[in-house]
């Protein structure tokens, strides 16, 4: 935070002054994301390995049960273990970031009850963390892809973009769950089981094409595309599509209504997070 920067409540400017000060107090967001980042696995035996023994736990359980044992079928011609891998690591993301964003502003109360500063802040900072674990995890992705000599193509190169649709995801939710939780303790409890159910909601062990063809056969072919939009209002569908898209390359393909659907969606709950945000943290001092 700057030393010269000022402090300035001014009727009518406070959405204006509030983002000012969050550039402002850029250095906060920093020091409390490295300290989330240190302390993560601190005094843990595996230490930073759990950010890939997590998910590779996943990968391989899946990879099992859903495509050994159920024998579901795979994204076009990749390896079944690679797409689910491309989904679990968007997944991953999301729910640990929806988790620690959830716990940030409780577990901050000591520093959020004596000073000021935007507390967007804090729950912002959780989701580097999340981050941080994500490009960690991604070494598994690269070595199932030399495992299987299975490489990708120029798609690749709109990674990052999906990346960005993915910290939209998260974030949205994230700050309307925080806040919540704040006045509503019972959110911790309720947490967990929603990320379990959402695993299996979301297009993680099975490619989302496999739903939607069975929705048009089931119910024809108009019907079944209302449906499978339906099913794309959930935004990590749009994001794990996206991520299937650009590392399986010609394997995959977007079925572009339901997609764009989930990002306006997660465009959507991303400004109804800030803005629901920014009404309740004024009261977060007292609250907590």
């Amino acid at each position: 935070m700057s030393a010269t920067h000022k402090l300035i409540l001014e009727p009518g400017r406070s959405a204006k002054n509030y983002w000012r000060d969050l550039f402002h107090y850029r250095e906060l967001f920093l020091i409390l994301a490295w300290r989330d980042v240190l302390v993560r696995y601190k005094q843990t035996t595996a230490g930073a390995a759990w950010a890939l023994i997590q998910p590779l736990m996943s990968i391989v359980i899946m990879t099992v049960i859903f495509g050994s044992v159920a024998r579901l079928p795979s994204q076009g011609g990749a390896p079944y273990a690679i797409m689910v891998c491309a989904a679990m690591l968007p997944w991953q993301f999301f729910a640990n970031a929806l988790s620690l964003a959830s716990q940030s502003v409780i577990n901050n109360a000591n520093l959020i009850s004596k000073i000021y500063f935007p507390r967007m802040i804090v729950p912002a900072s959780s989701i580097v963390v999340s981050l941080v674990d994500f490009l960690v995890a991604c070494s598994i992705l690269g070595g199932l892809m030399i495992w299987y000599h299975f490489w990708p193509t120029w798609r690749l190169v709109a990674l990052p973009a999906f990346v960005i649709l993915a910290i939209a995801a998260a974030l949205g939710p994230s700050l309307i769950i925080t806040a919540l939780t704040v006045r509503y303790r019972d959110f911790r409890i309720i947490i967990p089981f929603i990320l379990q159910f959402g695993l299996f909601v979301c297009p993680v062990a099975y490619s989302s094409s496999v739903i939607h063809e069975k929705l048009v056969n089931k119910l024809g072919v108009e019907l079944g595309d209302k449906s499978f939009l339906l099913y794309s209002l959930n935004p990590m569908v749009g994001v794990i599509d996206g991520f299937r898209w650009a590392i399986l390359g010609s394997s995959s393909a977007l079925y572009w209504p339901g997609f764009v659907l989930s990002v306006v969606l997660t465009i959507a709950l991303l400004l109804i997070g800030i803005y629901y945000f920014r009404k309740t943290e004024r009261a977060f001092a007292d609250v907590i």
